[in-house]
């Protein structure tokens, strides 16, 4: 995995502002901390930070190729998982490869087959290729997003990087921050409306989709889309289709020249995958899976089960290492050290996020990269399978909004009335929601209930698990580790889509079709375990610690946060014993502590991005 960064302007002598180039590019050093290189012409500059994996002695970036008389450079983050197959097919049409990196597979392939070379990828990427001859620039990312790609067409200039922060390296971008900002940040927060980059002027290109960026402006498309059908398979065939579907998907993925662990929550989606690297290992003689957990100080003594949360992980994490013979590593944290850590979340995600969900990622993933360079995890699953609670609860099936935002009201009364007034919260979530159902590819003759069904499963795939997505991919390239996700495999989620609910839920359970599918993969007792999220902590010491922090940014006249929220309400609500855990204000982990987190890193955000609100 790398960071990638570039700039086009056809006004101006790009060798002339080297310098930008590469403030530009260190911004993403985390991400690359193996190597750096830098690409400039007339109009074009590219610059890559690079994280080795395939081929390290043989990658370098930017990768420049020459046909007769045309020259097409290359910046890449990403893995082909499909790289061997369609290099014996462009061998066969002739080409020639001087590296073993696929790397060098995406540009040829770009070369061969030109836009219809992403109709052929099996991977997660976000790319920029220049042509040399056309003096234009392609960009595209792959189908569901797992790699980030942001860009901005402002004034004839085009600026692209894996981050935000790339971009506002440049000395012509400021930080600056509107009324639909605003609103991303407080309606919809730490969601975002896909392709909004929140910053002004700034965008994100969205899932599935290329750019090409020349003298004439730019032209962007969808390369992929969710489409509909009848689905033809029985229970039985369903179930060994998606085990031989995510076998070869996991098999693929732990292709790589530096070590490779999992990480191993004991739920059903982790295991899985664990027990599918566990017999692969073993077949190619590769010994032991490493995996890694994590976990809170004392958060045995103060966990209190719920609907989001019916369960510990722990004596199901040894369950599961035990029973593969995992070398297993538990990683715990404390209080100081999560609160801490929420200040580097912002800086790893350029905006507010998922408060301690994201700072215990981010902990997480840093200690992993002392013994890992590549980690598998089970995300995306509960989205694609419909995992969820609200995929099962009547109040949110119901509900006029997005599911796993049902508490408008607790986001409305922190505003300042003026900024109430002026992003109309709960108008813009309302919009923001019709959008998304319009773009909803329906089946025909679905009755009511399988419609609602599609609905909210296409909800969960396009709005709830990019923020997921987002969150792994920053947390995770902060500390310079790969993450890879098997379940985002586009033919995985392209079989999955068409199933119909009543063989999703089989045997009348959440994700019972996945659990069918992995019978003989796993044990009973693990097959049967209710879904449980990624562990967060219940240490009321965590609760005091930000509301403590909130407190403190209210005594600060200087705070730019101030002005954006009602300052009486959230004193009185950080000053109350209420802790409102039970029914969370944003997914199933953020209820009251974290909504104080959330308010502390916006405070963080503005200060330390020097944010202009305008």
């Amino acid at each position: 995995m790398c960071g990638i960064t570039g700039w086009l302007d056809y006004q101006k002598n790009l060798t002339q502002h080297s310098e930008t180039l590469l403030n530009m590019t260190e911004t993403l050093a985390a991400r690359g901390p193996d190597a750096s290189g830098t690409w400039i012409t007339a109009h074009c500059a590219l610059g890559h930070r690079r994280l080795s994996v395939i081929d390290p002695e043989n990658g370098a970036q930017p990768m420049t190729r020459i046909y007769g008389d045309y020259h097409y450079t290359i910046v890449y983050n990403g893995e082909l998982y499909n790289a061997l197959e369609l290099r014996k097919e462009l061998e066969d049409r002739g080409h020639r490869f001087r590296t073993h990196c696929d790397t060098e597979v995406l540009l040829i392939s770009f070369v061969e087959w030109g836009r219809g070379c992403l109709d052929r990828l099996n991977g997660i990427f976000a790319f920029a290729i220049w042509d040399e001859n056309e003096e234009n620039l392609f960009l595209a990312r792959d189908r569901l997003g797992v790699k980030p790609l942001f860009y901005s067409f402002y004034k004839g200039v085009f600026l692209f990087g894996s981050e935000p922060k790339a971009i506002l390296a440049h000395p012509d971008f400021p930080a600056e921050i509107d009324r639909e900002g605003l609103a991303e940040i407080f309606a919809l927060g730490p969601a975002r409306t896909p392709g909004h980059g929140v910053y002004r002027n700034l965008e994100e290109l969205k899932p599935g989709h290329f750019l090409v960026a020349d003298r004439n402006g730019i032209r962007k498309d969808a390369y992929w889309r969710l489409i509909s059908k009848p689905h033809e398979h029985s229970v039985d065939q369903t179930a060994a289709h998606l085990q031989d579907l995510l076998r070869d998907t996991v098999e693929r993925q732990l292709v790589s020249d530096v070590p490779v662990c999992t990480l191993l929550s004991g739920g059903l989606d982790s295991s899985a995958l664990t027990a599918l690297a566990a017999a692969y290992y073993n077949r190619e003689g590769q010994g032991r899976v490493p995996t890694f957990s994590v976990d809170y100080v004392d958060n045995d003594k103060h966990f209190t089960a719920s609907a989001f949360q019916p369960n510990a992980d722990a004596p199901w994490i040894k369950r599961m290492s035990d029973y593969l013979d995992t070398v297993h590593h538990a990683v715990q944290f404390d209080t100081p050290e999560l609160t801490e850590a929420l200040t580097e979340a912002v800086l790893a995600r350029d905006l507010p996020g998922m408060a301690d969900v994201d700072a215990s990622l981010y902990l997480f993933c840093k200690e992993i990269k002392k013994l890992a360079t590549v980690a598998v995890s089970g995300e995306a699953a509960d989205e694609i399978f419909g995992g969820y609670p609200w995929f099962h609860r009547e109040e949110s099936l119901t509900a006029n909004t997005f599911p796993w935002s049902l508490k408008m009201q607790t986001r409305v009364d922190v505003l300042h009335p003026e900024i109430r007034d002026l992003i109309q919260p709960e108008q813009y979530a309302a919009e923001r929601y019709a959008q998304a159902l319009a773009e909803v590819p329906h089946l025909a003759g679905e009755n009511a209930d399988e419609r609602r069904m599609r609905e909210i499963s296409y909800l969960n795939i396009t709005r709830f698990m990019p923020t997921l997505l987002d969150r792994k991919d920053r947390m995770s390239m902060a500390v310079g580790l790969e993450v890879r996700v098997p379940f985002c495999d586009h033919r995985l989620v392209e079989y999955v889509w068409n199933i119909p609910w009543e063989i999703k839920t089989a045997g009348d359970r959440e994700k019972g079709i996945l659990r069918k599918a992995l019978k003989g993969v796993l044990p009973e007792d693990v097959l049967t375990r209710k879904k449980s999220p990624y562990p967060k902590t219940h240490n009321p010491s965590y609760t005091a610690s930000v509301k403590k922090w909130v407190l403190d940014i209210l005594d600060d006249s200087s705070s730019p946060l101030l002005p954006l929220i009602d300052t009486a309400y959230v004193c009185k609500l950080a000053e109350s014993s209420v802790d409102d855990r039970i029914v969370p204000w944003f997914g199933q982990l953020m209820s009251g502590p974290q909504l104080f987190a959330y308010l502390a890193q916006v405070d963080t955000w503005l200060r330390m991005y020097k944010v202009a609100v305008k």
